[in-house]
């Protein structure tokens, strides 16, 4: 079939992309500015033997997808900053139990309603610190919209290698603007699948046991396994455990998961680094005025380089 151009508002690119990547569920609700996701996929989604569901709040919305997600599918909600805080607690929950999910979250002015149709990128530390407790998280971002793609099939990616969820972060400005995105044909980005466990039925199966790579395989819920969820520290069962080594041990698989792997979620782009005597560092909208900034002043003489951000947490080292 070939690539395919088009052209499209970075919201339209993130739904197109979130298809390539095989999301099988949407749960969500309408918040600007990330509207037109939802309104995208409630189309597009059920055409391709997906689910959409229109929740009740934002909280539902996490829930939803979290149980979706146990079942062995693909699953994805899209919000905005108040959308955002109310999914702290879901957050938290599918990072204790290790449930893949992918949440967008396309930024406003705020706090509160703050400003509904303007750009901010506020949520940047809600997204690394918002759920309590020590954990680790995957936040990715985009500034145009062949990023917004690469990065919403990368969310999925990541969120399925780590069981893990995964928040990408576009601001109002990339998610509202139009231009061209060149969509790649089928097969052209590999795409990861959930690792499922290879223990027959009626075997002693331990859901939360990784593998030596560190990798840890699912079983559908409502299959052939029968085993608990909690977002309690829990064992390799499953069940809630105070035990100060199993609680250690737990904390340590959360964090070192995506931490001794930060080269492979690292994500940027380097403009005139080499002989840079000051370097910017920007991310999402703001990356583009950015450049124009460092074009415009080596063009005056000035060393200036830019760094580019597309993994912002964990921070690339």
């Amino acid at each position: 079939m070939g690539d395919r151009l088009t052209f499209v508002q970075g919201n339209e690119a993130c739904v197109r992309a979130a298809l390539y990547a095989g999301l099988d569920f949407f749960a969500g609700y309408p918040i600007t500015p990330s509207t037109e996701i939802a309104e995208l996929m409630s189309v597009h989604l059920p055409r391709r033997g997906g689910k959409f569901i229109q929740m009740e709040d934002e909280i539902a919305s996490i829930c939803a997808i979290i149980g979706a997600s146990l079942t062995g599918q693909k699953v994805m909600t899209a919000t905005s900053g108040p959308g955002f805080s109310l999914m702290q607690e879901g957050l938290g929950y599918a990072i204790m139990a290790e449930i893949p999910c992918v949440i967008v979250d396309v930024q406003r002015g705020g706090p509160s309603t703050g400003l509904p149709t303007k750009v901010s990128q506020g949520d940047v530390n809600q997204a690394r610190w918002g759920v309590h407790g020590d954990h680790a998280i995957i936040a990715l971002t985009a500034s145009n919209h062949q990023d917004v793609f690469a990065m919403t099939v990368d969310a999925f990616n990541f969120s399925e290698t780590y069981r893990t969820p995964v928040i990408l972060l576009f601001d109002e400005v990339v998610g509202h603007m139009r231009e061209r995105l060149v969509i790649p044909e089928p097969g052209a980005i590999p795409l990861v699948e959930r690792l499922k466990t290879s223990v027959r039925e009626g075997v002693d199966y331990h859901p939360y046991l990784p593998r030596e790579d560190g990798r840890l395989p699912m079983s559908d819920f409502g299959g052939v396994h029968r085993y608990n969820v909690t977002g309690l520290f829990h064992d390799m069962w499953g069940f809630p455990s105070e035990n100060p080594q199993v609680v250690h041990d737990l904390l340590r698989h959360l964090v070192d998961k995506i931490d001794s792997h930060v080269d492979e979620v690292t994500r940027y782009r380097e403009y005139f680094v080499d002989d840079a005597e000051m370097l910017l560092v920007s991310y999402g909208s703001s990356a583009r005025s950015a450049l124009h900034v460092v074009m415009e002043r080596r063009q005056h003489g000035e060393r200036i380089g830019l760094l580019e951000l597309q993994t912002l947490w964990p921070f690339p080292s």
